[in-house]
């Protein structure tokens, strides 16, 4: 996951790219970064770290220009280290390339080798910069023509926002796994991964980036054109469940009130005897409000997070996530001591983090611990931009619910049914990627990479 943001024609597009980052740094926490330009030249600022951390006063007057793009990094393809920071920046003929990308290309082996095959030098490891250099080789004449032709090549999960030429740009792929909105503010166009980036600069809410549309800005306003089209949309599920702020909309519905809809829905499949309902905050606390409603139960916030730690799952490293969730959540002990808790989660993913904290709430006097889960086991990998790499690392992959149940330390653990946590979507069933829990992939997941393949296939 990654959060992207764009604004063509403002005054003070740096500032508000800034803004932006800082209300999608939830989307990833490795590093940061803003590219301005001014009809002239490009003015950059990028690291590694938090955007508040990179972005003094000064290096913000430093980015002069009316158009910016900005991306916050978890990386998924490409190592996290400072040459991966985006966006990407090359020149081309005169002309500048800025690129940000969230998702994954799942033909990005076999491109990458097409194009060092034809003499492409690299500088990174990502999927990303492959756009870069397929935009260069376009026989495009116009810009808007080589975009079309680069991106037409692309298979995979990608929402972009890229300034080519001076004319900003937004695309989603055909099934639109991740989402990308429009808004306007002061007469300016801008595009951000969820609309919480639009709230937080007063920017009015225009309409989601549709699946396979490309849309591009310039001094003639926003038009927009078709990619492709998909007979069906593969939205990420996993945006509601975790990743997406609760006050945002997504794919045309509300984070909160849908995470609010799966707890209720926990609640009617697998009712518990308990005292106390309590959330793993922050994920869940719409989900546990929604479940309290539901069964009855008392809401208590039985743990507090302290909110200077980042959140465990996009850490790059297990050894990190490890030291972060024993520092990040703190219980209460007079609230704990001596009840029958059942605590709503979003998801577990290899259940190393959730071991830790049933294990705290147990030091804490807790009498029994139950879990109600607001997704179905997740027990494939995710190929379009979400940290699942291996069946191997996925513990409901490889083992039963009971199995889970006894190496978390729990008294009972239930899942969401699939049927049921789509039942809560207020979309059709559809509409969404569900591949991580069934193993049914919408775009065929990246085969092994052979010299012999790509000569077959080129």
């Amino acid at each position: 996951m990654c959060g992207i943001f764009g604004i063509y024609g403002h005054k003070d597009a740096a500032l508000l790219t800034y803004l932006g980052l800082y209300a999608l740094q939830h989307r990833g926490e490795e590093s940061a970064g803003i590219v301005a330009y001014d009809g002239k030249k490009v003015m950059q600022h990028k690291g590694m770290g938090l955007v508040s951390d990179l972005f003094r006063e000064s290096a913000i007057r430093s980015l002069h220009g009316s158009i910016a793009i900005g991306h916050n990094r978890y990386s998924t393809t490409g190592s996290s280290n400072a040459k991966n920071v985006q966006p990407f920046l090359v020149g081309h003929k005169g002309a500048h390339i800025v690129i940000a990308h969230n998702g994954n290309l799942t033909n990005a082996v076999f491109l990458r080798h097409k194009l060092e095959e034809a003499g492409s030098i690299f500088q990174t490891t990502m999927d990303s910069e492959i756009i870069a250099h397929l935009l260069a080789r376009s026989k495009g004449k116009a810009c808007t023509e080589s975009v079309l032709e680069s991106l037409s090549q692309l298979e995979g999960a990608f929402s972009l926002v890229m300034m080519v030429d001076g004319v900003l740009f937004g695309a989603r792929d055909p099934l639109g796994f991740r989402p990308l909105c429009i808004g306007k503010v002061d007469g300016a166009y801008v595009l951000a991964s969820e609309t919480c980036a639009l709230d937080l600069i007063r920017a009015k809410y225009v309409r989601d980036v549709k699946p396979g549309e490309v849309v591009f800005i310039d001094k003639g306003g926003l038009r927009c054109t078709s990619l492709s089209k998909a007979r069906v949309s593969a939205n990420c599920i996993f945006e509601f469940i975790y990743f997406a702020r609760p006050d945002s909309n997504i794919f045309g519905e509300n984070v909160y009130l849908t995470r609010k809809r799966l707890g209720r829905q926990i609640a009617k499949e697998s009712p518990v005897k308990c005292d106390i309902v309590m959330p793993v905050p922050d994920s869940g606390n719409s989900a546990a409000l929604g479940f309290a409603e539901e069964s009855g139960i008392q809401l208590e916030a039985g743990i507090v997070r302290n909110h200077y730690i980042g959140r465990t799952f996009i850490q790059p490293s297990q050894h990190i996530r490890d030291f972060n969730v024993r520092i990040k959540l703190n219980p209460i002990k007079d609230v704990l001591k001596g009840k029958r808790v059942v605590i709503i989660e979003d998801s577990i993913v290899r259940g190393t983090t959730t071991k830790s904290r049933v294990r705290t709430l147990r030091e804490a006097g807790a009498k029994e611990i139950h879990m109600r889960v607001t997704c179905p086991p997740i027990i494939s990998p995710c190929y379009y931009g979400i940290d699942f790499p291996t069946k191997r690392e996925l513990i409901a992959s490889n083992q039963t619910i009971k199995q889970v149940r006894d190496f978390i330390g729990l008294d009972s653990l239930e899942y969401l049914s699939l049927e049921g946590m789509l039942k809560a979507m207020s979309l059709p069933g559809g509409k969404f990627c569900t591949a991580c829990f069934t193993g049914n992939y919408p775009v065929p997941p990246p085969k092994r990479f052979s010299k012999r393949a790509f000569e077959k296939k080129g």
